[in-house]
């Protein structure tokens, strides 16, 4: 379970959203919704440590609640797969490469892949529909493409709990169903928990378990009925 605990995030002492408290059930898939600016990246980064609150925590049960912040990257990285909207300059990578990423937290000084690695490197390829793109260089995949190599990736981590940021963002319509449908059965199927950011609030609404709403500095936890009445 990961907890907000009175959490206030932003930057440099500039507050984007305050005392937020809320909680995230082991297998489920909860949809983070808001306005733009409300402060849904922001949150996302401030969970996976990527900068730190401006007070409060972010817990996870493992089973024992452990502070994020005291965790050592590889304690996280063996928690947390993330998946964010930035690009990054992959270089002369193929597809298969860059999924095998997701395995440095498990691979020994050397970085070099046993048959498990392997394996669960072709699973992730498989199951974001990219195992024919695995030997394609990754700068030459569309970005509906290399979003689905990016989540292939943080599956390939085999963390309990994956963050995506507006996941679906470059996927046409049959993509953007059957990956949040994926997600979804990634939780109910193998006790993952699953927080992702979106703006496509009927995919969302339609499969997600619970919903996160941001709006007016603060977080509201409950399912559909939170966002009846947001515009995005």
């Amino acid at each position: 379970m990961l907890h907000l605990n009175d959490l206030t995030i932003g930057y440099r002492g500039n507050a984007v959203a305050s005392h937020l408290t809320a909680h995230l059930a082991v297998g489920t898939m909860t949809c983070l919704i808001g306005r733009n600016g409300s402060g849904k990246s922001t949150l996302l980064r401030t969970i996976a440590a990527f900068q730190p609150p401006l007070s409060g925590s972010v817990t996870f049960s493992l089973p024992e609640p452990v502070d994020i912040s005291v965790m050592t990257p590889r304690q996280r990285a063996r928690t947390i797969g993330v998946v964010l909207t930035e690009s990054t300059d992959v270089g002369n990578m193929t597809v298969r490469e860059m999924v095998a990423m997701g395995r440095s937290p498990y691979t020994g000084f050397w970085g070099r892949l046993s048959s498990d690695d392997e394996a669960q490197v072709s699973e992730a390829l498989r199951m974001t529909g990219m195992e024919a793109f695995a030997d394609t260089y990754v700068n030459a995949i569309s970005d509906g493409e290399r979003q689905k190599v990016m989540i292939a990736k943080a599956l390939a981590q085999q963390t309990p709990f994956i963050l995506l940021d507006e996941p679906t963002a470059f996927l046409d319509y049959p993509s953007k169903v059957s990956t949040m449908t994926m997600l979804r059965d990634l939780c109910h199927e193998q006790g993952k928990t699953v927080l992702l950011s979106t703006h496509d609030l009927d995919t969302a609404l339609r499969l997600t378990d619970r919903v996160w709403l941001m709006e007016n500095g603060g977080i509201t936890d409950g399912g559909a009925e939170v966002a009846g009445s947001l515009v995005v």
